[in-house]
C-alpha cells in the first residue's frame, strides 16, 4: 500500500490525497497513522483568514497541550509548527496532516507561499516527516499543487487519487459491517448512493435496499435529503455554473458533446473546458471517445449515481415520496424501470475491466469509445452504442446493458433493432472487424432463437462484483 511505503521510505514525505467529497480521505489517514499523527488542521469552508489561524493556534493547543496564541500570519504560524516538531524528532515517523487544504488556501491568505517555504526550507530536512495534504476539489489540488511551477514544482513524493468503492469494494464494506444483503440489493443501493463510504454508513442490518432508500431520503429527518445541496458548493468555487453543466447533462442520458453542453446549459464556452475537466476528476461525469479515429468530439456522461438519484426522484420526483415503503411502492413502476435502466449502464461503465475480464479478455489491449449516428433521412435510421470495446484481436464487442428482475428476454422487436443497430454501424464505420454483440444483464439472457442467432456473449451482473 502507498500510505506504508511512505511509512517505511526513511525520508521525507510530502502526500496528496484527493478525490470527492465523502469518499472516505480523512478517515482513511487518521486510521492509518493514527499512531503518527502529532497534527492536524482542517480548513473550513468560507472562513475568514484569521479563523483559519485561530483556528490552528486552537488545533495546536489541542495537540501540545499547553495554550498557543493565534499567529499573525501563516509564516508564523509554520514556524510555530516547525518548533512544536522539532520536541518528536528522536521519536520516529511524524505525521502532520492538513485536511480541506483549497478552504486553508483561500485567495490572498498567504498560506501556499507559506506552505512552501515551510517544506522546502525545514520539512525536507526532516527525514522522519510526512506530510499529508487533502483535498475534496480534486481539480484544485491537480492544477494548484501537483501541477504547480512555482515553489511546490516536483515536491510531492506520492500522490493518491481516491474514487468511489468498486462493487467489490462495497460488497466488502458492507459484510464488515455485517449486512447480509444479497448482490442484487447491493446493486439496487449503489443505484441510488453509489459507492460512497459516507452514505453507505447509513445502511442498517435487518432492511433490505428499498427500505435503506426510504430511510435514507425520504423518512422525516432523512441524512441525505439535503446533502445535495452542499455537495457542489463544497467543492467547486462558482458551483452554480457546474450544476447547469450536471443538470443539462441529466437531462440527455446518451450523453452530450461540449458543444451540445454550451447550447443546452445556455452557457458561454468560455470556461466550459475547465468546469468539464473538473467534474471529470470528482468522478461526477465519464468522456467516452467516439469511435474510430475520425476527430470528433468526446461525449460526456453524467455517471454519479447519487446525483442522478436525487435529481431524478428527490429533487424532481413528481411522486409523492414520504415516509417508509414508497421507495418499494416505485419499483412496478414505468419510470423506476427507465431509471434502473440507465443506472445499471453508469454501473457498467464503472466495471469496464470487470466485463473485460468476464470475456476472458483482460489482458488483451482494447479501446473503450462510444459510437452515435444521427440518421440523415429515409432509409437511414440513427444509432446509438454506449460501449464498445474495440480489441487489437480484430473483435469488436458492441455491448448493450440492461436491467431486469428475472432473465433479460429478446423479444421480435428488440431482435430487430439490434439487427438494424449492428448493421447501421458496421455501413456507416466501415470496419471490418468481426462485431460480437454482447450483453451485460442482472440475471442472464433467455434463450430462445433470437438470443441464439444474435448473442455471442454473455455477461451477467455477477462479474461486475470482481476484484
Amino acid at each position: 500500500m502507498e500510505l506504508g511505503h511512505a511509512r517505511d521510505s526513511g525520508r521525507p514525505e510530502l502526500i496528496a490525497v484527493y478525490g470527492r467529497r465523502r469518499v472516505g480521505k480523512t478517515y482513511l489517514i487518521r486510521r492509518f497513522f493514527a499512531a503518527e499523527l502529532r497534527f492536524e488542521l482542517t480548513g473550513t469552508r468560507q472562513a475568514t483568514y484569521k479563523q483559519q489561524l485561530a483556528n490552528f493556534a486552537a488545533a495546536l493547543s489541542a495537540r501540545g497541550g499547553i495554550p498557543y496564541a493565534a499567529p499573525r500570519d501563516w509564516p508564523e504560524a509554520f514556524q510555530t509548527l516547525s518548533r512544536y516538531l522539532e520536541q518528536f524528532s528522536a521519536n520516529g515517523r511524524q505525521v502532520v496532516f492538513f485536511d480541506e487544504l483549497p478552504w486553508l488556501a483561500s485567495r490572498r491568505s498567504g498560506f501556499l507561499g507559506a506552505f512552501e517555504y515551510f517544506w522546502n526550507s525545514w520539512g525536507t530536512r526532516q527525514n522522519n516527516l510526512i506530510v499529508v495534504i487533502c483535498g475534496s476539489a480534486a481539480s484544485w489540488m491537480i492544477a494548484k499543487v501537483l501541477r504547480d511551477r512555482g515553489g511546490l514544482h516536483n515536491r510531492v513524493t506520492r500522490r493518491m487519487q481516491l474514487h468511489p468503492f468498486s462493487l467489490y469494494e462495497t460488497e466488502q464494506f458492507l459484510i464488515s459491517r455485517g449486512m447480509q444483503l444479497n448482490r442484487r440489493q447491493i446493486l439496487e443501493l449503489t443505484m441510488a448512493v453509489g459507492g460512497i463510504p459516507y452514505y453507505l454508513g447509513y445502511v442498517r442490518k435487518g432492511r433490505s435496499a428499498a427500505q435503506n432508500i426510504d430511510a435514507m431520503f425520504f423518512a422525516p429527518q432523512a441524512p441525505l435529503h439535503d446533502e445535495f445541496e452542499n455537495l457542489y458548493a463544497a467543492l467547486f468555487e462558482h458551483h452554480e455554473r457546474h450544476l447547469k453543466v450536471i443538470r443539462a447533462l441529466a437531462r440527455k442520458q446518451s450523453g452530450l458533446t461540449r458543444n451540445e453542453i454550451i447550447s443546452a446549459s445556455k452557457m458561454s464556452g468560455g470556461n466550459m473546458t475547465t468546469i468539464l475537466d473538473e467534474l471529470e476528476s470528482s468522478d461526477f461525469i465519464c468522456k467516452l471517445q467516439p469511435f474510430g479515429r475520425v476527430k470528433r468530439e468526446p461525449l460526456y456522461r453524467l455517471i454519479d449515481e447519487f446525483t442522478l438519484f436525487y435529481l431524478r426522484w428527490v429533487e424532481n420526483g413528481r411522486e409523492p415520496l414520504h415516509g417508509a415503503g414508497q421507495w418499494m411502492h416505485l419499483h412496478s413502476t414505468p419510470a423506476w424501470q427507465a431509471w434502473s435502466g440507465y443506472a445499471f449502464e453508469n454501473l457498467c461503465l464503472r466495471h469496464v475491466p470487470q466485463i473485460k475480464h468476464a470475456l476472458s479478455i483482460g489482458g488483451v489491449r482494447a479501446g473503450i469509445s462510444a459510437w452515435r449516428h444521427q440518421s440523415t433521412g429515409a432509409g437511414d435510421a440513427g444509432a446509438q452504442i454506449d460501449l464498445l470495446i474495440d480489441r487489437q484481436d480484430g473483435v469488436i464487442n458492441v455491448c448493450e446493458m440492461k436491467f431486469s428482475t428475472n432473465e433479460f428476454t429478446i423479444d421480435k422487436k428488440y431482435a430487430r433493432e439490434l439487427r438494424q443497430k449492428i448493421a447501421t454501424f458496421g455501413r456507416v464505420t466501415g470496419t471490418k472487424k468481426a462485431t460480437f454483440l454482447t450483453l451485460v444483464t442482472t440475471q442472464g439472457v433467455k434463450a430462445n432463437e433470437f438470443s441464439a442467432e444474435l448473442v455471442q456473449n454473455s455477461v451477467r451482473a455477477d462479474a461486475l462484483f470482481g476484484a
